[in-house]
């Protein structure tokens, strides 16, 4: 029986990882997360006990480094517990421990409102910053709109050319009468507008797995089509009840299809540049660098429904809504240019 004597010594070193997991979970260092992933653990003393706590209560490196060589321990010797069948108080308990451990470890951390809150108004902006995607893209979707919408207003026939007569009539037809004139279904529309907008940024982002081409196109189309849109109807009678419906949410709609476009473009070149990796795993890293991008432009498709479905239509003075697009835009560029700048990170860290 020199498995179960083996095992039997080992029950110290059991004793040891239970205690370790109780420790990192009561400094926060696991599944519980209160303080940030790069602020997690501090380097601890080498002359000192791995397992003893530090003053401060806090984890440290050693500490860390014990905790995987008693959980790889654990599971080889569950192994060998099962494998002799040794006692099943024995196996139980190591079943406890390893299950215990692992989850510890590897679960993830499931939804936190203040740590989705500190990504998306810290990190999110710093990457924003920084993230050439996202100028490739709004030089894209912004120039190219901008030159259909003065191609539109300038050139006769361009517009059909683009978005078709039919499309056009029914554009005409939909502003033709004051917005205080249309009924109000704003619950239904906003659920309309949710959806509606939702696709759009999902097409922009989901594209990037064709290694960015299909983004590329889905933002050029929806510049073109917007654009020569705004540009035609600046010159018919209809453009004063147009341009008061489109006033108040294009602000949030209009960047957050850029943001979706950045995302997506991030996407894609992760399956151009591999740096060495293997294709799906280059993948799976930018996908999670594009995530964060990808909800911010989320947040505001949402935010840009329930503007258009309670603001928009509404019989609100045009001076209200201009000063809604105000002030969205104003909050959007104090996120870009102001967020994440109070908190220092740590690369390569946690």
């Amino acid at each position: 029986m020199k498995v179960a004597e083996r095992l039997a010594r080992r029950e110290r070193s059991w004793r040891e990882l239970d205690v370790l997991l109780s420790r990192f979970e009561e400094a926060g260092a696991l599944r519980r997360w209160p303080v940030p992933a790069w602020r997690r653990f501090e380097p601890a003393d080498p002359t000192a006990d791995p397992t003893a706590p530090s003053p401060d209560g806090k984890v440290g490196a050693a500490e860390v480094v014990r905790l995987g060589e008693l959980y790889r321990a654990a599971c080889a010797d569950l192994m060998l517990a099962e494998a002799y069948d040794l006692p099943r108080d024995t196996v139980a308990y190591l079943h406890a421990l390893v299950g215990r451990a692992h989850n510890s470890l590897y679960r993830t951390r499931g939804f936190r409102v203040r740590s989705w809150a500190s990504e998306l108004l810290e990190e999110v902006p710093r990457r924003l910053r920084s993230d050439p995607f996202l100028r490739i893209s709004a030089v894209l979707f912004w120039g190219l709109m901008a030159l259909a919408g003065c191609l539109a207003a300038a050139r006769d026939g361009f517009s059909e050319k683009v978005v078709g007569p039919e499309q056009l009539a029914s554009l005409e037809e939909m502003y033709a009468r004051p917005l205080t004139e249309l009924p109000r279904e704003d619950e239904f529309m906003t659920g309309f507008y949710i959806n509606h907008n939702a696709a759009i940024g999902l097409k922009c982002f989901a594209y990037g797995l064709t290694f960015g081409i299909m983004t590329l196109y889905e933002l050029g189309f929806q510049a073109l089509v917007l654009g020569t849109m705004f540009g035609h109807m600046a010159t018919t009678p209809m453009a004063a009840n147009f341009y008061e419906f489109v006033t108040a949410h294009g602000p949030f709609e209009l960047t957050a299809i850029v943001l979706s476009g950045a995302a997506g473009l991030r996407l894609g070149w992760g399956l151009i540049d591999t740096q060495g990796r293997r294709r799906i795993d280059s993948l799976a890293r930018e996908a999670s660098n594009s995530l964060p991008i990808a909800g911010a432009a989320t947040c505001l498709f949402v935010l840009a429904a329930f503007v258009e479905g309670f603001v928009s239509g509404s019989p609100l003075p045009y001076a209200a809504k201009a000063g809604v697009a105000a002030g969205s835009t104003a909050l959007m560029l104090a996120f870009l240019m102001i967020g994440g700048r109070g908190t220092v990170r740590v690369e390569g860290a946690g």
